[in-house]
């Protein structure tokens, strides 16, 4: 059989509702060269197996990942994929038709493209909608992701490609050691920020990253999301996420208790400011909320630090 010039990979934990047609957008894909798709099960106790041994297809292949977290998954994806060029799909995701085409046309044109995503549009269950205190920044959080109908290349990490609509270039991935294990989700713990820590890996290093509005990808909105609750809790550790990302850059110390807490203080200016705009009050509220995380992630690491020292 051809080598694959394109392998798409699924990270999935118990998600056995959506993954079904995120495999099967998989298998409906335009492309016309050699491709394979993965499936990494992490740690998964629902019907994820079963689901994905039913489609019987000589380019899909299942993978266990016994140990949680989605970075985990994704290095165990790239470490079983034959491809020069991997494309990460979120198991409640749907890839538009030419979704491997468009990200391997990208490759193929620039050899010094590392990462790359398109847009994401949310796919509303039946009988839900978007509430009217969710404003488009925190529809990011959902997945959304749009930066308009032409390529262009990111130029700071706070535009980065979405993580269930994303690709990289495997040498690039090589080179900086995988994806970091301290970032990205580990099961109900949200943390994240590991795409745009890679981003800045790749700018800082000279590759380049680019959006591709043609890579389209529809993410499904579960229910349980449109609740406060959720993007409290999003935010917080959203917060601590930022933290871990600063400790890796090297960007730790007594300035980060400044930062966060002009960040905090700012939030709940606005969400004051804003009292009767339901979206713009919850986003600086959400906003506010995920700063208290970053600051108590901050303390712990000077603490961490403090005490490491004296030892």
């Amino acid at each position: 059989m051809p080598e694959p010039q394109i392998s798409a990979i699924i990270c999935t934990h118990n998600r056995e509702t959506y993954l079904g047609a995120a495999i099967d957008s998989l298998l409906a894909q335009t492309f016309a060269e050699p491709y394979e798709i993965i499936v990494v099960d992490n740690a998964s106790s629902d019907r994820t197996r079963e689901i994905v041994k039913a489609r019987k297809h000589p380019q899909l292949h299942y993978i266990y990942e016994a140990t949680m977290g989605l970075s985990v998954a994704r290095n165990t994806g790239a470490s079983v994929a034959h491809s020069p060029i991997l494309a990460y799909l979120d198991d409640d995701a749907v890839a538009s038709p030419q979704w491997l085409q468009t990200i391997y046309a990208a490759y193929e044109r620039d050899p010094q493209l590392a990462i790359a995503g398109g847009k994401v549009t949310l796919l509303w269950a039946a009988g839900s909608c978007p509430p009217r205190w969710l404003s488009p920044g925190l529809a990011g959080n959902l997945g959304a992701y749009d930066l308009g109908e032409t390529m262009l290349y990111v130029d700071r990490p706070s535009l980065t490609p979405r993580g269930l609509n994303y690709s990289i270039r495997r040498h690039f991935l090589d080179q900086v050691g995988g994806f970091d294990l301290k970032l990205g989700r580990v099961g109900k713990t949200l943390l994240s920020n590991e795409e745009l820590h890679m981003t800045e890996l790749a700018l800082a290093q000279g590759w380049k990253v680019a959006y591709l509005p043609d890579a389209l990808v529809a993410h499904h909105v579960a229910p349980e999301r449109l609740k406060h609750s959720w993007f409290l809790n999003r935010g917080w550790w959203q917060g601590i996420s930022e933290c871990y990302r600063e400790q890796l850059a090297g960007q730790t110390g007594w300035n980060q208790l400044a930062r966060g807490s002009e960040r905090c203080l700012r939030g709940v200016y606005r969400s004051l400011r804003y009292i009767h705009d339901p979206a713009q009050r919850f986003d600086s509220l959400a906003y506010a909320y995920g700063q208290i995380g970053y600051l108590k992630a901050a303390i712990q690491g000077i603490a961490f630090r403090r005490q490491t020292a004296k030892g």
